[in-house]
């Protein structure tokens, strides 16, 4: 059990970390068949003779530690609890090797069903907060984030886009298998694959962004996806260089309740090319800098995450022409001052840690920050923070204290009426330009 982690207690084992993992994954479309071989090479963070591996409604059959044979293993519903072949100590290094089968689903959760979910044809995964072990064993910590390597095989027609840069794709005996790799430290929630009917997309303006979609939908995405390369560099622009080697977009031709990011990717569905829904293309985009790149090892910290996202929403607002920054934080503080007024966001609970309140009053926070201490040190702040914590955790009062510092002055005050108390304080006003 996690005991540093109240949020998801029954995720995760605090006694080791995984330094690297490395999956092999082999996929039937039609009949939502999964079969893997993971290798999880870790390290012991206290002294130990055996650790609980999370992994859910698949089935292990073969267990081993640094190639052990007679490796000891008993899996439950939600763990998989491995016996070490001796006790180890603080920094002593060893791998688990698991092969495993069976038909991933979602898992149940008070977030709704999440993980793998099995489309209409194909399969996409959607893990955030704890469903990374519907299809893989991990250690599902988010604060314990390692760089993988994933090959993943499937049925020919499809195509599977694994998180991390490709590194290759070969077909063979009907099959077709694609290798990727983060060397970037991926959170077990922002591990993802989606498999489906898709083709690439080029995408005018930036090299960089691989999209992929079905063949009936490209002229679709396309021109819903246009204005990607304009929105990466409006964030370039406010928050530094794109901090991911990969910006893959995945746009399946079924319905989506929401887009969601994942490492240097994001998936949409086909309701979210209409021009309403755009804003939620520069929401996922952000969090490439603000969740994937600067983390959270502590779900209490969500607001990081979600709040720097949705101020990006208002800032590319702002730059294509539509609403100004100062207009959007006017048209959200009047919505949430007619909502219950018992959310605290630097700890919102995990019942409400995905409530659209810990979004906005995130951005507010941010917002009623640049009020307070002016453009220039504002933007300052972004840069240093988004540089500072670069592919590294961080914890809302790593925010605080690094806005004080940039400011050059104490924002308890500020941050203690945002972040820590439930009333909603009142619009801050821009603060005056300087002669």
């Amino acid at each position: 059990m996690n005991a540093h982690e109240p949020y998801a207690p029954e995720s995760g084992d605090d006694s080791f970390d995984v330094e690297l993992y490395e999956l092999a994954l082999d996929y039937w479309v039609r009949t939502n068949r999964l079969g893997g071989r993971a290798t999880l090479n870790a390290v012991a963070l206290t002294t130990i003779s055996a650790v609980s591996v999370d992994l859910i409604g698949l089935r292990a059959t073969r267990v081993r530690v640094d190639g052990d044979r007679r490796t000891r293993f008993d899996q439950g519903p939600r763990k998989l609890r491995v016996s070490l072949p001796r006790r180890l100590q603080p920094g002593e290094r060893f791998s688990i090797e698991i092969v495993y089968a069976g038909a991933p689903a979602p898992r149940r959760s008070r977030w709704g069903a999440i993980g793998w979910e099995e489309l209409e044809d194909g399969a996409l995964v959607a893990s955030q907060p704890t469903g990374a072990p519907t299809w893989f064993p991990c250690n599902d910590r988010p604060d314990n984030r390692a760089p993988m390597r994933l090959s993943v095989t499937t049925d020919a027609g499809y195509l599977a886009v694994p998180t991390g840069r490709p590194t290759g794709q070969t077909a063979a005996g009907g099959r077709v298998t694609v290798t990727a790799e983060s060397s970037v430290p991926v959170a077990t929630y922002l591990a993802a694959l989606h498999v489906g009917r898709y083709a690439r997309v080029e995408l005018a303006g930036d090299d960089r962004v691989r999209v992929f979609t079905v063949p009936e939908m490209r002229a679709d995405a396309a021109r819903a996806l246009a204005d990607v390369p304009r929105m990466l560099a409006v964030f370039e622009g406010a928050f530094g260089a794109y901090p991911q080697e990969d910006c893959a977009l995945v746009v399946t031709p079924d319905v989506l309740e929401i887009p969601l990011e994942a490492q240097g990717m994001a998936v949409f569905g086909a309701n979210h090319l209409a021009p309403g829904e755009r804003r939620l293309i520069a929401h996922e985009l952000a969090h490439q800098w603000f969740g994937n790149s600067v983390g959270i090892g502590r779900w209490r910290d969500i607001w990081l995450n979600e709040g720097f996202a949705c101020y990006a929403e208002w800032l590319w607002s702002e730059a294509s022409g539509a609403l100004s920054v100062p207009a959007k934080a006017a048209k959200h503080h009047a919505r949430l001052r007619a909502l219950p007024q018992d959310l605290v966001l630097s700890d919102p609970g995990p019942d409400l840690m995905f409530d659209d309140r810990v979004y906005k009053r995130g951005a507010l926070t941010l917002y009623a920050l640049r009020c307070e201490i002016g453009d220039d040190a504002f933007a300052r702040v972004l840069h240093t923070w988004s540089e500072t914590y670069r592919h590294a955790l961080a914890t809302g009062d790593d925010f605080c204290a690094l806005a004080s510092r940039v400011a050059g002055r104490d924002l308890d005050e500020l941050f203690g009426a945002w972040l820590d108390r439930p009333q909603l304080p009142p619009l801050p006003a821009p603060r005056a330009a300087s002669a």
